[in-house]
């Protein structure tokens, strides 16, 4: 994603305070949601309108999606995704989170959607917690994807069952068709510095 900086010609010199902030996500991890919700604060505190969330990743942990998530919930600020490459599995669902009309895809780039993953070990009942507990986040995860597209909440559940629970793989055009992405293309960030001379 570009950042591009236009000074008013009558500007000299300029010094911000706080310089805005574009978040990138590689990895769903707990160093990934804790660096997360950092830049998110120092973003609030920028003075900037948008926060931009650049998202190229293969996945990771879903809890660390959920703080990442509640993060994005609790922004004063709206929230815009990116997806240059990839974003599978988590990087997938945290996608659907920019705000409506600010999510945005480029043209070459795959999403990938599939459902949670247990990957449990241990005695039988410590089994069966897990994937009782995988089940609990992929209906949790299938409703907000739906909701944040605009969509009946098993709208994406019914269409991964109907693919026989295969990882599903989607271009940006299907993005763009099933309200997943607004646009087909990579934004570029703005800053703009001006002067105004009023007279009162």
């Amino acid at each position: 994603m570009k950042k591009q900086v236009k000074v008013d010609g009558r500007i000299s010199e300029v010094k911000l305070m706080n310089n805005p902030i574009v978040i990138r996500v590689n990895k769903f991890s707990e160093d990934g949601a804790k660096k997360f919700n950092q830049d998110m604060a120092a973003a609030h505190n920028s003075g900037q309108g948008i926060i931009p969330v650049v998202i190229d990743s293969y996945g990771g942990q879903v809890y660390s999606l959920m703080s990442m998530i509640a993060d994005i919930k609790s922004s004063d600020i709206p929230v815009a995704t990116i997806v240059e490459g990839k974003a599978m599995s988590c990087g997938a669902v945290l996608f659907t989170f920019g705000a409506e009309g600010h999510r945005y895809m480029a043209p070459d780039a795959t999403i990938m959607i599939h459902d949670v993953s247990s990957g449990g070990f241990g005695k039988v009942e410590e089994l069966k917690a897990d994937a009782a507990e995988a089940d609990r986040l992929d209906q949790k995860i299938y409703k907000m994807m739906s909701q944040n597209s605009g969509k009946k909440d098993d709208y994406f559940k019914k269409i991964v069952h109907k693919k026989g629970h295969a990882d599903w793989f989607l271009d940006a055009e299907e993005c763009n068709k099933h309200n997943i992405c607004n646009h087909i293309r990579v934004p570029s960030f703005t800053v703009s510095i001006d002067v105004n001379m009023e007279l009162d």
